[in-house]
């Protein structure tokens, strides 16, 4: 599991990304539980996550906003476009009080890029 804390503060609203590799859904599961152990995580008003899961030839979508409304189809379109699977990334945000509007896939988006640029 590798946690970015961090990634991006904006009107009190804080965001890390963290992902790693999973087999399948309940590998997904398994990575979320273990994920929201971390009582920092469990406390976060969004864990939106995606995943592709490949497996003979077959692929399956998997995404979930938590909440924060197309955030799962933003990560799963980043994953789609780098070729990813087997590999789950989760975008946590801890409201700060401030409705971010439509900024919030900005940042959604910028936790993305820098979790893949680590996986570089």
């Amino acid at each position: 599991m590798r946690i970015l804390e961090n990634v991006i503060s904006d009107r009190g609203s804080r965001y890390a990304v963290s992902g790693g590799p999973v087999p399948d859904r309940a590998g997904a599961e398994a990575f979320l539980a273990e994920l929201t152990r971390i009582r920092k995580f469990s406390r976060a008003t969004h864990n939106s996550w995606a995943m592709i899961h490949e497996c003979g030839g077959q692929r399956e979508f998997m995404k979930n906003d938590d909440g924060e409304s197309g955030a799962g189809a933003a990560i799963l379109r980043m994953l789609e476009r780098e070729g990813l699977v087997n590999h789950i990334v989760v975008v946590t945000r801890w409201y700060g009080g401030v409705k971010l509007g439509g900024d919030r896939f900005r940042h959604v988006t910028a936790a993305v890029r820098a979790y893949l640029a680590e996986l570089a």
